[in-house]
Formats: structure tokens, sequence, C-alpha cells
């Protein structure tokens, strides 16, 4: 087993769950460490280098100034620190590996890594479609809304972060595992020409074939790919560990061989795993799993 990829690899701690409704993933990064994550990478062949974590406070309300978004300030600060953290381990080099956290980071990351590749495809797994405003979230929450931020839409605290200027293009965005989305994110993919695969797609195609669209979308024409792996994309049965389960989602071998079609097409250069919540799990399985799955991304092979 050898690495594919960028033999060089920077973890990313984000202890943050101010952005999801359910308190926990904020523990997130500890319990993928406990899970091996280091050594998985190590063992593949590469050389990982451990920067911590970022630490997010809680201020003792939800809600400032009347606006709805929930903790936003402190939210905008932490995206703004792991912007520049992924930025300048991009910088050095080296391939920035994301442990969330509530997938509200997921801004800081892509507004990071989008520095320095300024044309970037994005794989996005997730049972919902994380594509809300202030206007059209039923919630609040920030995880629900780190497609739109990246985007360009929302909050100006959060749209800046990184640059105003620097923003995904909607046609290089691809959705995997979809099966839960609010009225006012479906009119957004549809609008916005998103490629959506539901889980009806990927029962009615196979993911082997929804993996070759998907990486044809957002990776013809980019500077590379990211992966942005929210754990609820999976079927509850495979991940008690995650907040915002959705029955119907992608298979423990479904998940693994759409990261290694992924691995195999050697466009990467960043990914995140988020939502991984051990308050609510069974023995860590789904940091473990979360482990794995990340070997699978990075070009661990049996054979």
């Amino acid at each position: 087993m050898k690495p594919t990829i960028n033999p060089n690899i920077s973890i990313i701690g984000v202890a943050i769950d101010l952005g999801a409704g359910t308190p926990g993933v904020s523990l997130g990064p500890s319990a993928i460490r406990y899970a091996g994550v280091t050594e998985r990478l190590e063992k593949i062949g590469y050389d990982v280098k451990d920067e911590g974590d970022i630490l997010a406070n809680k201020p003792l309300s939800p809600l400032t100034d009347g606006i709805k978004l929930r903790y936003l300030d402190e939210v905008a600060r932490v995206n703004t620190e792991l912007c520049n953290t992924v930025s300048k381990v991009m910088r050095e080099g080296r391939f920035p590996l994301v442990l969330g956290g509530d997938h509200s980071i997921a801004i800081g990351t892509i507004a990071g890594v989008l520095q320095h590749k300024k044309n970037l495809g994005v794989i996005w797994f997730d049972a919902h479609g994380d594509i809300n405003t202030e206007e059209t979230s039923p919630t609040g929450n920030i995880h629900g809304m780190p497609v739109a931020v990246s985007l360009g839409f929302g909050h100006e605290k959060l749209t800046s972060i990184g640059g105003s200027n620097t923003k995904l293009q909607a046609e290089k965005l691809v959705f995997i595992g979809c099966r839960d989305l609010d009225a006012g994110e479906r009119k957004a993919l549809k609008e916005l020409g998103i490629t959506v695969f539901t889980m009806h797609e990927i029962d009615r195609y196979g993911m082997t074939e929804v993996i070759e669209r998907a990486l044809k979308a957002a990776g013809n024409g980019t500077d590379g790919i990211h992966v942005s792996f929210d754990l609820d994309s999976m079927d509850p049965s495979y991940v008690t560990g995650t907040g915002t389960r959705v029955p119907g989602g992608l298979t423990y071998r479904e998940s693994h061989l759409a990261l290694e079609m992924i691995a195999l097409s050697e466009k990467l250069v960043s990914a995140e795993f988020v939502e991984v919540n051990p308050i609510i799990d069974i023995r860590n399985q789904t940091a473990e799993t979360a482990v794995a799955l990340m070997g699978s991304l990075l070009g661990e092979w049996l054979i």
C-alpha cells in the first residue's frame, strides 16, 4: 500500500458542534484520533502531521441582534481560523484532512482550499442538501448552510471568509446520497443546476455509474476535487453515532467503493469527514467507520 495522492498529510481537528442541532460532534476529532486515524494513514505510507484542534467557545446565547443564525459569530470565527489553517497546510505542500465537528466547518475548509485551487470540484456526500440560507432554514443551524455559503449565498460574516470573490462554481459541485431536502433546498438545487444523485439514482444505476458521472462533473477541467463526507450519508444501521440520521442511506460497501473510485481518479486535493458524535455512538463504531473510509479515500488497498 502506497500513497497515490500527496504523500504528506496534515490532520486538522475542528471541535465544534455550535452549527448542529444535537450537541456532541465537537468530540468527533478526538473520537476519530482514538479510532487510530494517524496509525492507519502511516501504515498506508503517509507522512502524517497532526495540527491539533481548532476549538469553539460556546456563547451564553445562540442568537444576537435578532439574527436567525445560531452562534453566527463563533461559527464565523472558527471557520476563519480553519480557512487560514487549511491554506497554510496547502502552502506547505501538504494534503489537508479535516476532522469534524459539525458540517458548518466545510465553510472554512473549502474557503481555505480555494486559496490554492481556484477552479475546485467538490463531491458532497450527505443525506441533506446543506444549501439553506437564513431565509429558508427551518432551524437556523449553520450546519445546514455550508454549500450555500461556499457558493456565495448567505450572511456576509460567512460568505466573506476567505474572500468574497473566491467561491465554488455550481456546475462543479456534485451531491451523493441525498434523501432529506427542505423545500428551499430543492428549489435552490434546481435553479442552480447542481448535479444531485439521490438514493433513487444510486439504487437505479449503481454506485459505479454514479461515481463515474460525479467524477466527470467535478473533475473535468478543474484544479482537483475536494471530498466532503457527512457520516449521515450512510444508512443509520452503519453509523449510530451521527446526529441527523435518515433511513435508507448508503451501505458500508457502497461508501467504500465510492471513495476508492475517487482515490483511483488521482484528482483528490483535500477532504473532510464530519458529524461523528461519540456521545450517541456505540463503542466508538462510527469513528472507526470514518477511519476505515479515510483509508479507502487515501489509497488503502487490500492487495
